[in-house]
């Protein structure tokens, strides 16, 4: 149970840090792009993968490089998700995320769609509804500006999170080992953000430097135990899938509510409760 409880910490904590740096004068871009430097160091170490097998032919290059560029682009809007709609949303949207895999599953892909998992699908997506919900403005025309930037980006945080899922999974059915891919993704994301902060002339800040070489390591925390936890548990897939979801989702609305005292609408909450309910009955099983 330590590593459920481990990942689950380490996943909050990435969003705290990231709720926390406006007001240390962290720099997001940079503490994102040593992030990758942390976490891809660490996956060398941990997770023994072999660099070599991403120069051989067989390699699915169009998929390692869309989420090179995916990884710190989505990493950014939950940043600015987290600042602007806060821990709580965020942490739910980026966990309702599974959903998209399993539409993909079905649209794209020929699975057969069960009815239990439609049922977890339109519940998920009620969820959605209910977490994007923002009150109108006072002329009555719909939400503010500041509610439609919310949205758009607590939307983002949905499907960025979504595809990358999908894009793992590719990367898996073409034979890719998990370590060697999140190796390459961690390297070319690294690739893209270091390019991005030299093209941008960035001024380098040391606070930002080693923010991000603990985001990182919170970052690389979240999925190492993740992965551990699936070995400890193999007999039992479904503990670990909902123990994490809901872990998270838990978690973050006690520190985002409780810490930060995050105000949720009544709608908000509901959404909250219905991605909860939508979890349990998409038990993988």
């Amino acid at each position: 149970m330590e590593t459920l409880i481990f990942s689950i910490s380490c996943s909050v904590a990435v969003s705290v840090l990231l709720k926390m740096a406006r007001s240390r004068n962290i720099q997001v871009d940079q503490a994102i792009a040593f992030n990758y430097v942390a976490a891809g160091s660490l996956c060398w170490l941990l997770l023994g993968p072999r660099p070599a097998a991403l120069l051989e032919n067989s390699s699915p290059w169009p998929l390692l490089l869309a989420l090179g560029v995916l990884l710190p682009s989505v990493f950014l809007i939950m940043a600015k998700a987290v600042q602007q709609a806060g821990i709580v949303l965020s942490d739910v949207a980026q966990r309702l995320s599974l959903l998209l895999p399993l539409i993909a599953a079905f649209t794209l892909f020929g699975e057969a769609a069960s009815p239990g998992k439609l049922l977890g699908i339109t519940v998920a997506l009620c969820a959605l509804g209910a977490l994007l919900w923002r009150p109108a403005n006072g002329a009555g025309k719909g939400p503010s500006t500041q509610g439609r930037i919310t949205i758009a980006l607590l939307l983002g945080v949905w499907v960025g999170y979504g595809t990358i899922d999908i894009l793992f999974k590719q990367m898996a059915k073409a034979g890719s080992a998990f370590p060697t891919t999140l190796l390459g993704a961690f390297i070319l994301a690294g690739i893209v953000s270091f390019a991005y902060l030299i093209a941008r002339r960035t001024a380098w800040s040391a606070r930002s430097v080693l923010a991000g070489l603990l985001l990182g390591l919170l970052n690389f925390g979240n999925i190492y135990f993740y992965v551990r936890a699936h070995q400890v548990y193999s007999e039992n897939p479904t503990l670990v899938f909902s123990a994490m979801n809901i872990g998270v989702i838990s978690l973050g609305t006690l520190v985002g509510a409780g810490v930060f005292r995050e105000r949720i609408h009544w709608v908000n909450g509901v959404g909250i409760g219905l991605a909860i309910i939508a979890i349990f009955i998409l038990f993988p099983r």
